[in-house]
């Protein structure tokens, strides 16, 4: 009796791997975007506005972002009166001000590209991921900051950095109860933290027409702890003119 129910146990044991085996970097997409509110209403998205607080140094500087499906997208600042606008995409040409002066400069071609590329990641990364050329792959159940999650790997287009192409990889931790995301790691490429992991965190998701969107996120280098933004409102589908995205004309 007791070899029949120990081999009964075995075979328990074995069903339960397999279906942890047969768990895959789809079905855990396919959770997160049916419980944030659908495919298709994902899809439909055209663009969003998002008006939001960040917290340097304890002071809250307010911001809003706009990105749109057709890659046109701007973040403005303001500070001590003043607008400035930041990472400023009109399609073709990438812009900001700069801090110093108070003036629009132009970026880099390089960057420039990036940008471009980045086009696909409207709305989200995820979504119809083959068609843009990308690859996922479910890593396995990592825990982070004492939250189960499922870690997936994301492998987009290569980029140019520094004149040299490179992976463009990053790693997604999804919770095992609710299927979305709460943070992403990436290394970063350039400058004094090359080298480095970068963590963005997402937290409090509330639904904005249907859809299911993180509300207070914060994005820093791993370990070191990051900085604070929470969302005032998000808009879908804004109405914004061409005029918000073009680089200002020499005066």
């Amino acid at each position: 009796m007791m070899k029949k129910y120990s081999i009964l146990l075995v075979i328990v044991l074995m069903s339960g791997w397999a279906k942890l085996q047969a768990q895959t970097a789809d079905d855990i997409l396919n959770n997160y975007f049916e419980n944030t509110g659908g495919v298709d209403a994902w899809r439909a998205v055209e663009g969003m506005r998002m008006k939001a607080k960040v917290n340097q140094g304890g002071m809250e500087i307010p911001l809003e972002i706009v990105r749109m499906k057709d890659g046109r997208q701007m973040t403005s600042i303001t500070f001590q009166g003043l607008e400035l606008k930041q990472g400023v995409f009109d399609g073709e040409v990438l812009w900001g001000t700069n801090m110093m002066t108070q003036k629009a400069e132009k970026s880099d071609a390089e960057a420039t590209e990036m940008m471009k590329k980045e086009m696909n990641d409207f709305p989200d990364p995820f979504l119809d991921y083959q068609d843009k050329g990308y690859t996922v792959e479910l890593m396995g159940k990592e825990d982070f900051n004492g939250t189960e999650t499922f870690k997936i790997k994301l492998v987009k287009e290569p980029i140019t950095v520094d004149g040299e192409e490179v992976q463009d990889v990053s790693y997604y931790f999804f919770e095992t109860e609710n299927f979305v995301p709460i943070a992403i790691h990436s290394e970063i490429k350039q400058g004094q933290a090359k080298g480095m992991m970068s963590e963005i965190t997402f937290s409090d998701y509330q639904e904005v027409e249907g859809l299911y969107m993180p509300f207070t996120m914060s994005q820093g280098v791993k370990g070191q702890g990051g900085q604070p933004v929470t969302m005032d409102s998000i808009e879908l589908n804004p109405e914004v003119s061409d005029s918000d995205f073009a680089f200002p004309a020499e005066e």
